[in-house]
């Protein structure tokens, strides 16, 4: 009898054991099991929920736990962008807090370097199903590429009284951030079973993301959880101001608190439990002008203005690779007379107004590129710049500097004849998502895409760009002070425009001096 017992003990175990093993495409993660998509040579799941819907109690709060679920969930298809004035290809929903992967390994057990990227928008626009993003060709290059969705606008950025005053760090306004570090988390307690290595990722991102990529890098809740950081046309080393201006975006607690009041109020409510019932629709600003759509230094996710955690050393010491593209000022507006120009800049620089013309000088009768210039620096220029310099001073990790400058040679005489690359330009590069199908797309622009994404996966792979095929990449420091020129023909070269970003490093000295911050209120 007791034989018979262990026979069917035994036989039990045995189809319990094969009831439980996953089929292929299937992975255990937090919350339960999820099903993707198998190609010859990838595995793709799209749309794997990281944190609960921040609806309804939750809207405005930190992420909280996934939700869990019953039997296989299907992740073959992406899940709705974060609620926005556009239109995302996945469509839009409160219901936003989802990741995508994509992954080469055959198993669990290869370790892969993870590359997660953190999506642009202004913090008001954005979405990881732009097909920009799709990340399948970096991943062929042996990483594992995750895509994580966060809040926007006002729904990812509001502070309020209120707000601060439930939270148990007394702190609103940064819950999109606080979204890029629950999917870090994530990372963390999972993306081992994707054959990836939680103790080899590196976060990048482009414009708001690569903006992110920098904060994130300064916040010490991400401590342990990144290992390297590209930041493509990014940074945020500007300090607060009341009236912003892109490079100086940022604003204090306090003062995005009473931003969040008038927004409040704007809608004849008196509550936040009130606002919390709005539609979400009725919440979407079509621009990034109105209060609550920026992070902020709250003293928590981001403890202070981020120069100053940097002249202390007080971030995350890892490698960065970090850039901008050649005419950013394309995409912004400077101005477009010469007096418009001058008045914009009198307006925001205010005694440095004389010195920062002499070093971006205009033409007589146009804002020429020479002038755009100061906004691309005022934006990114001097906030990588600068980042590069800092973390050569007080970091230990190798820093790695680039200047993008791909574009077409437009004929002497036109009025494009002085144009550079504009913003965002750079993405589908780096995701080599180029189309060679399209006569736009040249020889020189494939060759370039294929470059820069060795470049980018050698760096998730070693913390340093170099590698077999690719020139030599130095990195920077105070006694090389040198950056990689990514065009038709990639070289090293000095930092660009090096004297007249001197000139605004003057600029931004000054506004942090008492003087300075009188000023800008």
């Amino acid at each position: 009898m007791r034989q018979t017992n262990f026979l069917l003990i035994a036989i039990l175990v045995l189809v319990l054991g094969a009831c439980s093993k996953l089929q292929p495409g299937q992975v255990q993660v937090e919350g339960g099991i999820i099903q993707g998509t198998a190609t010859d040579d990838l595995t793709i799941y799209k749309g794997i929920p990281f944190a609960a819907p921040p609806v309804g109690e939750y809207r405005w709060k930190v992420p909280q736990p996934v939700v869990e679920w019953d039997g296989v969930k299907q992740t073959t298809e992406y899940a709705p962008a974060p609620m926005q004035g556009g239109n995302p290809a996945s469509g839009k929903s409160e219901d936003c807090l989802y990741l995508n992967v994509w992954t080469p390994a055959k198993s669990a057990k290869e370790k892969l370097p993870v590359l997660v990227w953190i999506y642009g928008g202004g913090f008001s626009f954005g979405s990881t199903s732009d097909p920009v993003h799709n990340g399948e060709h970096l991943a062929r290059k042996g990483v594992v590429l995750v895509s994580i969705a966060y809040r926007v606008g006002q729904l990812g950025f509001l502070a309020h009284p209120e707000l601060s005053a439930e939270n148990p760090e007394k702190v609103s306004g940064n819950y999109g951030l606080l979204d890029q570090i629950a999917g870090l988390q994530w990372i963390q307690k999972n993306i081992a079973a994707f054959g990836g290595d939680p103790g080899k990722v590196t976060i990048f991102g482009e414009s708001a993301g690569g903006i992110s990529v920098s904060m994130l890098c300064a916040s010490p809740l991400t401590k342990g959880m990144i290992h390297g950081a590209i930041s493509q046309s990014g940074g945020s080393f500007g300090p607060t101001r009341p009236t912003t201006y892109p490079g100086e975006n940022m604003k204090t607690l306090q003062q995005a608190e009473q931003d969040g009041v008038e927004y409040l109020n704007s809608f004849g409510l008196s509550s936040i439990d009130e606002l919390r019932k709005v539609e979400a629709e009725k919440l979407i600003p079509q621009g990034w002008t109105m209060p609550g759509g920026w992070p902020i230094v709250d003293g928590y996710v981001i403890p202070d203005d981020q120069f100053k955690l940097y002249e202390a050393g007080n971030y995350n010491d890892v490698p960065v690779l970090i850039g901008y593209n050649s005419d950013e000022g394309l995409s912004f507006s400077p101005g477009r007379t010469p007096e418009e120009y001058v008045a914009n800049v009198e307006r925001r620089f205010g005694p440095y107004t004389d010195s920062l013309l002499q070093a971006y000088p205009l033409a007589d009768n146009e804002v020429k590129r020479s002038a755009r210039n100061l906004m691309r620096d005022a934006a990114f220029g001097w906030h990588t710049w600068s980042w590069a310099k800092l973390q050569n001073k007080t970091g230990k990790s190798k820093v790695f500097l680039y200047y993008f400058d791909q574009h077409p040679q437009w004929p002497e005489g036109s009025p494009q004849a002085d144009h550079g690359t504009p913003h965002g330009v750079d993405v589908p590069f780096v995701f080599m998502n180029l189309d060679p199908a399209n006569p736009n797309t040249t020889k020189s622009d494939l060759t370039l895409s294929e470059t820069m994404g060795t470049y980018w996966t050698n760096f998730a792979r070693y913390g340093d760009p170099n590698g077999d095929g690719v020139l030599e990449w130095p990195a920077f420091s105070e006694a090389n002070p040198v950056a990689m020129y990514l065009g038709p023909v990639a070289y090293t070269g000095p930092v660009p425009d090096e004297s007249a970003l001197q000139v605004l490093d003057s600029y931004f000295e000054w506004r942090r001096s008492d003087e300075g911050k009188e000023w800008a209120q």
